[in-house]
């Protein structure tokens, strides 16, 4: 009867109950076991359904830096490897037109792209969401440096990397957007196909860490 009753139906009343799913569902119970042990000089979480729009644009044209602004609060960084703080949002610098800009909560699907893209209006200037691709995963502690360090080839010295700042780079096989939040504490952008891999990886050489 259900089914007969969607069949006849118009398509502009039909509902259907979308549900979210973690890219990290997969090693959630991994990640849990580890908040559990309470592992010394480290920890790990996800911070999943962040808004995420890749944008590209001329900071020479006003009108894409002003509509830019307006959106999210600030003008995209211009200075490599930095950060930009707006409403709610960090813009972080890829290369010299090109910006993440993530949220810093859990958002709808699509909410900054569907309000900057017509924001650009004719200015030469895309925005297009990437949220769906991608996750953010948040460590902390005493030895993130020293852990990350075993599979970046950065140099992650506190003097050289520090808050304010983001860099591209990889972890061991995973690409990453590094990015220092204060103290040892960091956010990491991964690739959605990574996101099993990168945390597995990341808690085996946390363990060895402890070992």
């Amino acid at each position: 009867m259900l089914n007969e009753t969607m069949d006849t139906m118009p398509l502009a009343e039909r509902t259907v109950a979308v549900r979210l799913e973690s890219p990290c569902v997969s090693v959630a119970g991994v990640i849990k076991a580890q908040e559990g042990r309470g592992q010394k000089g480290f920890a790990m979480r996800e911070l999943p359904f962040r808004d995420l729009v890749n944008v590209r644009g001329d900071l020479s044209d006003p009108a894409f830096v002003d509509a830019f602004a307006q959106v999210v609060g600030c003008q995209p960084p211009a200075q490599p490897n930095t950060v930009a703080r707006g409403n709610g949002y960090d813009v972080l610098w890829l290369g010299p037109d090109e910006w993440f800009v993530r949220s810093n909560a859990a958002v709808q699907a699509g909410e900054l792209e569907a309000k900057l893209a017509p924001a650009f209006g004719e200015a030469y200037a895309a925005a297009v969401d990437v949220g769906s691709g991608y996750t953010v995963v948040e460590i902390d502690g005493a030895r993130t440096r020293e852990l990350l360090s075993r599979g970046c080839p950065l140099d992650l010295h506190p003097r050289l990397f520090k808050e304010g700042q983001c860099a591209q780079s990889v972890f061991f096989k995973a690409s990453i957007v590094l990015i220092p939040t204060g103290g040892d504490r960091f956010e990491i952008v991964v690739r959605r196909s990574f996101a099993d891999y990168f945390c597995r990886i990341m808690l085996d050489a946390a363990a060895s860490l402890a070992s």
